[in-house]
């Protein structure tokens, strides 16, 4: 019989979906991701489900959306089932290496193994936990986490969050998470198929690249930011930007004050920080066909969310804009499917990863996850039935987008954003307000009420168990002649969705 696959799954914090050499960004220094590429189906439109680091991990691993679980920004979520614990359930030796944001960061969350890495700037070390995995490796060579810099470093604000790693690459955190990852693909000798998380904590900020990786973008233009008056946008856009100049923290960045060079070279530490990134995925690869996983290996790329990197004059995260919930998503299926180098344009959601994941594995789909499966994409002779619109959620805001439209509500404000995204790729001209676009902008938001009432009912309860409401019983607590509109098998896969 055939042996069930493995399945690594990788993602990085903070990766933008235009950082990928072989998906046409030439700015970008990216051998193994453009290796990894051709052999993978790339989803070039894939979506977060918020602009957070722990609220979308929260919903990839949930496979439910933040205002089901209640992560919608910071919050935990390690009471939640995970679909890590239906592959544990369904035989899968469960193991991470690097990051994955459980709120209690210590939680368990399905995998029988955790060497668990947080962010660099991590200042929870010495609480409940003692220090992480990483933290350990730096002390037992000497070092000791960076933490405080803008309070010793009196440049710190000049710097932008450009700092070229200066100690041994090998205690560089995501050096670490990639020799990690490859070293226990090349010693596991379970009977159990693998599956592997290995979360990198790169490029999120600070930009602290390896000095030879920086050195590879010495020529290179990089692409410039893109330009906008945020006096014409909602106010949490400017108040963005200021929270961020003023925040007592390491993350501490002003970009008002930011020169088109500071821009030029911020940009340059981000990319060269992915070029390191993209060594450890090499590294992996590596451990994968040395150990002759490769050929019966699915191998999941993507990231938890983007980053606006100066686009808009702002920096990070936590808004709508393409820079952030556009993320980059490759999937290399096992040798025997025959499928390589392609990619698709439908939009997808990382909600969908779950129930793939669980295909993947030859595992039953819990009725709880909200996704759908990308397997159809694997599959010549299967019909494919693209999503009309995702959605993306981070505390007072949701986001729907579809192929041609972006809407932004801001909960309990008047004030939001709509785009033509045919007309206006970069998201300059806000329609919210425009009398010829109110019918569109209506319709989209009884399009995302209905989606948000939906969701929200057939799941009260899935966070503390593992089934949804009946719709059956539901409808006959009514007296309703007829069930649930939507069939048993399909009660939550809405249309459109």
């Amino acid at each position: 019989m055939q042996q069930p696959p493995d399945i690594i799954f990788i993602i990085t914090d903070q990766q933008r979906f235009d950082t990928i050499q072989a998906l046409g960004n030439n700015h970008m220094v990216t051998p193994n991701l453009d290796q990894l590429s051709r052999r993978s189906i790339s989803f070039n439109r894939s979506y977060c489900p918020a602009a957070t680091c722990v609220a979308s991990r929260a919903a990839i691993f949930t496979g439910m959306y933040p205002h089901v679980t209640g992560a919608t920004s910071f919050d935990p979520w390690g009471s939640q089932p995970t679909w890590i614990e239906d592959l544990n359930r369904g035989g899968y030796f469960c193991s991470n290496v690097g990051k994955m944001h459980f709120i209690p960061l210590n939680h368990e969350g399905g995998f029988h193994d955790r060497m668990m890495v947080e962010n660099p700037t991590n200042k929870n070390a010495w609480g409940k936990m003692g220090e992480d995995a990483w933290g350990k490796h730096l002390n037992r060579h000497g070092a000791n986490r960076p933490n405080d810099r803008h309070l010793t470093d009196p440049r710190w604000k000049d710097r932008f969050q450009c700092v070229p790693w200066q100690l041994d690459e090998h205690l560089h955190s995501d050096v670490f998470i990639g020799d990690s990852a490859a070293g226990l693909i090349r010693s596991y000798r379970g009977e159990k198929p693998l599956f592997l998380q290995v979360g990198f904590t790169g490029p999120h900020e600070p930009w602290d690249p390896l000095p030879r990786h920086l050195a590879a973008y010495d020529q290179i233009k990089m692409p410039s930011p893109v330009k906008d008056d945020l006096r014409k946008k909602p106010p949490q856009h400017l108040a963005m930007r200021k929270f961020h100049a003023q925040i007592d923290h390491e993350s501490q960045i002003d970009l008002s004050k930011a020169s088109q060079c500071d821009i030029e070279q911020m940009r340059k530490h981000y990319a060269a920080k992915i070029t390191t990134v993209d060594e450890q995925v090499g590294k992996i690869m590596d451990a994968l066909e040395e150990s002759g996983r490769m050929n019966n290996s699915w191998i999941f790329f993507t990231s938890d969310h983007g980053e606006m990197l100066g686009d808009h004059g702002i920096p990070y995260k936590w808004l709508m804009y393409e820079p952030v919930v556009h993320v980059p998503l490759l999937v290399k299926p096992p040798s025997s499917l025959n499928i390589a180098d392609s990619a698709t344009d439908d939009l997808v959601s990382l909600i969908d990863l779950g129930p793939t994941v669980l295909e993947c594995a030859g595992l039953e789909i819990p009725d709880r996850l909200d996704g759908r499966s990308l397997a159809p994409y694997f599959k010549a002779d299967t019909a494919i039935s693209p999503r009309e619109f995702v959605v993306a959620q981070d505390n007072y805001m949701v986001m729907l987008r579809t192929i041609n439209q972006k809407l932004v509500v801001y909960l309990g404000e008047d004030y939001g954003e709509l785009y033509n995204l045919e007309d206006d790729p970069d998201e300059i001209d806000n329609l919210w307000d425009q009398p010829e676009c109110r019918q569109s902008r209506d319709a989209l938001r009884h399009q995302l009420l209905s989606w948000m009432a939906e969701t929200a009912y057939w799941h009260s309860g899935s966070t503390d168990c593992t089934r949804r409401r009946d719709p059956r019983i539901d409808a006959s607590l009514h007296g309703a002649k007829a069930l649930s509109p939507y069939p048993m098998e399909k009660r939550y896969r809405l249309p459109g969705h």
